[in-house]
């Protein structure tokens, strides 16, 4: 169940310092204006926008941090994204530019070629919506429970039950973690060069 914005905050500072919301960070992630997800962590109401706007911002960031990251052209990153949609260099340069709106076929290959999370939402969600699936990946770090080390590995053999107690055992998860994978490797999988079956 997502969480509204405010609550998934509250929740987030509970576990980490302001100063850890980074919003330049954020910003980067979400394909938002530095100043919208300032506003946002402040808990303000933005503008109205429309929809075509967010899709045409947002393609825009991308376009213009991935020239940044790749250390690209311009030209260059038009005839990937033209040869990626099928489309031609001066419509994929307007979509890039952000001065045309991408059907939704042409989202999803956009989705696909930067790679974003969240599918055509990344491109389409108002701004409280796009920050928040972002702080609630990160929520989840915090209040989801690390995954015991024995079930896991126990799991990723093919183990179905084990009688194995750690009797006050002062292992960390890494140990336990490594002697567990020895003992499963050499109980489970034959060695080189044993025939026995």
């Amino acid at each position: 169940m997502e969480l509204p914005l405010p609550e998934t905050l509250r929740r987030l500072r509970a576990h980490i310092e302001e100063p850890d919301l980074n919003p330049q960070e954020l910003a980067a992630e979400t394909a938002l204006p530095v100043d919208t997800v300032r506003a946002l962590l402040r808990g303000e109401t933005l503008p109205p926008d429309t929809v075509d706007q967010r899709v045409c911002w947002r393609v825009k960031t991308l376009a213009d941090a991935y020239l940044v990251q790749n250390e690209k052209r311009t030209g260059d990153l038009v005839a990937a994204v033209a040869e990626r949609l099928g489309i031609s260099e001066v419509w994929a340069r307007k979509l890039l530019k952000g001065e045309k709106v991408p059907s939704v076929t042409f989202l999803r290959g956009l989705v696909d070629f930067f790679e974003v999370d969240g599918g055509e939402a990344f491109f389409t969600a108002p701004a409280s919506e796009a920050l928040n699936r972002v702080l609630q990946n990160r929520l989840r770090k915090y209040e989801t429970p690390m995954a015991d080390p024995v079930q896991v590995l126990m799991e990723r053999y093919g183990v179905v039950g084990t009688d194995l107690r750690m009797h006050g055992s002062s292992m960390t998860n890494e140990q336990l973690e490594a002697l567990l994978a020895n003992v499963i490797k050499s109980v489970v999988m034959p060695t080189q060069g044993d025939t026995r079956r």
